[in-house]
């Protein structure tokens, strides 16, 4: 690595080990990142955007967007500092479940689990498979799956 960049806070492909756990912080989903996603997305799904019509419909309330909450489990996994500077690519999302809906004011956060590592020397790293739990604020599991990570090896 060149002397004038910082060494990257995440762990090198050689550090992770099967069975390694960390918790992700929490996070409040919000009537805004509803909103905000909406509009990247171009999902204005009543069930996501329409207090009155969700009343009546589903589960009572406002839903958040699945992909939401994937995108934030994704944040939240980083800022473990797991992956952080030494993530070379976001490769697979495999067996994922969205297991129960997210409502604005729950709180998630992400427990992972190192399930396998496979060396991939011509790229300079290898894949490491990350299982994920997506818990919300009463330690229910809202998603659930696995993730395959790119991530870059130790300098020489």
């Amino acid at each position: 690595m060149p002397a004038n960049l910082p060494r990257p806070h995440g762990l090198y492909f050689e550090e992770f080990e099967p069975g390694q756990r960390i918790t992700s912080p929490g996070r409040t989903i919000t009537e805004s990142d509803i909103v905000s996603f909406a509009g990247l997305s171009g999902d204005f799904t009543q069930i996501h955007t329409d207090a009155e019509y969700s009343a009546t419909a589903g589960f009572g309330q406002r839903v958040a967007h699945g992909l939401l909450g994937l995108s934030i489990a994704s944040g939240l996994s980083v800022r473990t500092g797991l992956l952080e500077g030494t993530v070379m690519a976001f490769r697979e999302v495999n067996e994922w479940k969205f297991v129960k809906p997210v409502f604005i004011g729950d709180t998630i956060r992400v427990d992972m689990e190192v399930m396998e590592t496979k060396a991939l020397p011509r790229v300079g790293g290898g894949t490491v498979v990350i299982k994920l739990d997506v818990k919300n604020q009463k330690d229910e599991t809202v998603m659930r799956g696995n993730w395959t990570v790119l991530v870059m090896s130790q300098p020489e």
